[in-house]
């Protein structure tokens, strides 16, 4: 409890801060790399559910480029994935910026992926304990297969780190998770460039 309550957020301020300072030098080369081949603004910026569902907005560099078809509408997520965005995700440097959302306290290192505000309502209850914790920068799910796995198998693994959060767990998906991103593991989902849209569980 006293983990969870104080000295994970004083864990989640050192080691963000300390990761802003050093990388400077990649955020600069990414900004100006994502602005040549991928357009501007450089940053994505989108609401998202946090602690209790409040809303923050997220930071990440853009992976998709701004093409649109002739009739002005903007042509698929599989069109606008070009390499270099294909890379930005695969090696997850895409989530960079969000060391600044950990050291605002909107996240945390470990969590539950924050997800769409339009999912808020379709989580059953046993889900929405998802929102009991900070989201994180990677999570319990990302290392269990993450947008290789379904909904209903992320979000239980959500639930189960709420219920369980530790140091020893963190520091269990932090190795986990630098595995994975050596490995390139759960990327996209298949058949699809992105994770599909979470439309709700059925019912048993």
């Amino acid at each position: 409890m006293i983990y969870k309550r104080y000295i994970k957020r004083i864990l989640d301020i050192l080691l963000s801060l300390f990761a802003v300072v050093i990388l400077s030098p990649v955020y600069i080369i990414l900004s100006l790399l994502v602005r040549f081949k991928l357009g501007s603004p450089v940053l994505f910026k989108q609401k998202r559910p946090g602690l209790h569902g409040k809303i923050f907005n997220l930071y990440k560099y853009r992976t998709m480029t701004d093409e649109r078809d002739e009739n002005g509408e903007l042509k698929s997520d599989e069109v606008r994935l070009n390499p270099f965005g294909k890379k930005l995700r695969s090696t997850s440097l895409d989530e960079l910026p969000e060391f600044f959302n950990i050291l605002k306290g909107d996240m945390s290192f470990v969590g539950p992926r924050p997800l769409l505000v339009q999912y808020l309502p379709l989580y059953n209850e046993e889900q929405a304990h998802r929102h009991d914790v900070l989201p994180g920068l990677t999570g319990w799910a990302q290392v269990n297969g993450r947008n290789a796995i379904s909904w209903e198998e992320k979000f239980k693994y959500d639930v189960e780190y709420v219920n369980n959060v530790s140091f020893a767990m963190d520091l269990k998906i932090v190795f986990m998770t630098v595995k994975s991103v050596l490995k390139r593991e759960g990327i996209s989902s298949e058949g699809s460039a992105t994770m599909e849209f979470f439309t709700g569980t059925k019912d048993e």
